[in-house]
């Protein structure tokens, strides 16, 4: 299976030669639901976990805001299946609840997670986010000197003060010789969309270009010149576009999604320094995890297979939200590793 970006509308860099040097390569994994082994690259799948080492747990706080009971993962593992169950069963009342289609064993499920779970008056078991082996993922190199040829990320399913707390492991598979057949989960998380649907992945190098705001204000007033765009000719139609700036950053720079470096797409936040907490070098952009795949402003980036191949009839495309999470309401969570080492600490920001 090959999951492909369409080519972008221009070449930006021949119209604005400035931007050449800075350009990076990107990886978009392009997760798709299925059923990764601990041996598979995925998103939401079993990590590859050495049976003598202690899974991570998080210490918290984790204060519930009296809103909404907690669920368990397996919770929302019944409510997604049951979900995807009714999808597929013919019903002669579209305009039929949900709930009044369910079977009985169906309805006692439903009413069971109703009723919500204990909030966790302890730390938390970390759920698996993302394992990479560096052998599928083109450009993902651990810092420094290290040998390891696997990554993995684990984050805690509960709101922080700050932003999402989460857990990196660099390893090397060679060193593994039991794995953890049984890893804990949470008894408990906050929100539906804070557990990943397992993905597989299907990595694509791209080129990418700085968001705007890490331009320097010639390149971005040159970017501003109407004149220059117009030099593209029947290359590109702008025309709509009230403001150009946007065309570049929707359309040319940085990709949407899940991805292995490239550069940070800003929003939330103007830029803001990203240096390493222990040696105070710059960190890189590691791993985008994303709440979808692209949006109404970057639908052009979606993968020609998922243009030929509307599969679904949810209000957001399976290729869209595959690995159905939520961060922030639908934003980002892009984490940034230091180049020296892997134990230094990474840095978590959400865009």
């Amino acid at each position: 299976m090959s999951i492909t970006t369409p080519p972008r509308p221009l070449d930006v860099a021949a119209l604005f030669p400035r931007l050449a040097p800075l350009a990076r390569t990107a990886t978009r994994l392009h997760p798709r639901p299925g059923s990764p082994t601990v041996h598979d690259s995925s998103v939401g799948g079993p990590l590859l976990w050495p049976a003598d080492e202690p899974w991570p747990h998080c210490a918290g706080p984790h204060v519930w805001d009296g809103r909404k009971p907690a669920l368990s993962p397996d919770d929302v593992r019944w409510e997604r299946r049951i979900r995807a169950e009714l999808t597929g069963r013919p019903c002669s009342d579209p305009d039929l609840p949900l709930a009044a289609r369910y079977t009985p064993e169906e309805a006692a499920i439903a009413q069971r997670i109703k009723a919500g779970r204990p909030w966790p008056d302890g730390p938390v078991a970390m759920l698996p986010m993302a394992q990479l082996y560096v052998r599928d993922v083109p450009g993902l190199r651990p810092p420094g000197q290290s040998g390891a040829d696997l990554l993995q990320v684990l984050w805690c399913p509960f709101d922080h003060p700050a932003n999402p707390t989460t857990a990196l492991r660099w390893r090397s598979t060679a060193e593994i010789t039991h794995v953890l057949d049984a890893p804990p989960e949470p008894s408990a998380m906050q929100f539906r969309g804070y557990l990943p649907e397992p993905c597989l992945l299907t990595p694509e190098q791209i080129t990418e270009y700085p968001d705007p705001l890490e331009l320097s204000k010639e390149l971005r007033e040159e970017l501003l010149d109407w004149s220059k765009w117009q030099a593209a000719g029947a290359a590109v139609d702008i025309s709509h576009w009230v403001y150009a700036g946007d065309f570049y950053a929707s359309q040319l720079s940085v990709a949407p999604g899940w991805k292995v470096g490239g550069w940070t797409r800003w929003g939330l936040t103007d830029p803001m320094p990203r240096h390493c907490p222990e040696c105070s070098t710059p960190t890189d952009p590691l791993l985008t995890i994303a709440s979808s795949e692209w949006s109404a402003n970057t639908k052009d980036w979606a993968p020609d297979e998922d243009r030929a191949n509307p599969t679904s009839l949810l209000p957001l495309p399976a290729s869209q939200h595959p690995t159905k999470l939520d961060i922030a309401r639908g934003y980002a969570l892009q984490l940034h590793a230091c180049p020296v080492s892997v134990d230094h600490p990474h840095i978590e920001l959400v865009q």
